[in-house]
């Protein structure tokens, strides 16, 4: 167990306290601990690489935590009606079309390199600072409407075409 994988189930740990805070109408916390988990994040990382302390492990639980935090952000802000229940069928149902994706190439033993795709990066980055500058809306009581009108586009357009890119690529390794 390295020090980056023990960071990395702390952000686990946020997942929980994040959702139970935007529950509970508690924005501002709800902001620091998304906040914490996103430092977590990009701490966890350097450490892995400037100490060389990479792992398998790490491989697998840093993406993984990413997602959960992500996803389990966006399916609160859904039920509490901050946004959209479309954007959240949306950028779940991308999530989980790719896990799919990979579980069917598994069974039908054509196992598909896993590596994101530059748009999925840029997907899940345009993801965080939307839920961020929700959070922090909410927590401030700053509503910036323009910013979140842009925001939900952006991440709309980004998750439709990062979707169609990992479709287009397992659809092309299945036929190969």
């Amino acid at each position: 167990m390295t020090i980056p994988n023990l960071i990395t189930i702390l952000r686990f740990c946020l997942v929980p306290l994040a959702v139970l805070c935007i529950t509970s109408g508690a924005w501002g916390w709800a902001f620091v601990a998304f906040l914490v988990a996103g430092i977590s994040d990009g701490v966890d990382g350097f450490i892995a690489k400037r100490f060389d302390m990479r792992s398998e492990l790490g491989a697998v639980l840093d993406p993984l935590a990413d997602k959960a935090l992500l996803v389990s952000i966006f399916v609160t802000l859904g039920i509490v009606g901050v946004v959209p229940a479309w954007l959240v069928i949306l950028a779940v149902f991308r999530d989980f079309m790719i896990i799919g994706a990979v579980l069917v190439s598994w069974v039908m033993s054509q196992p598909v390199q896993i590596a994101p795709l530059m748009l999925s990066k840029l997907n899940t980055a345009v993801q965080i600072a939307f839920v961020a500058l929700v959070l922090f809306a909410k927590g401030t009581g700053w509503p910036f409407p323009f910013l979140i009108e842009v925001g939900s586009i952006l991440v709309t357009l980004l998750t439709i075409a990062s979707a169609a890119a990992y479709l287009r690529q397992w659809l092309n390794h299945m036929a190969g």
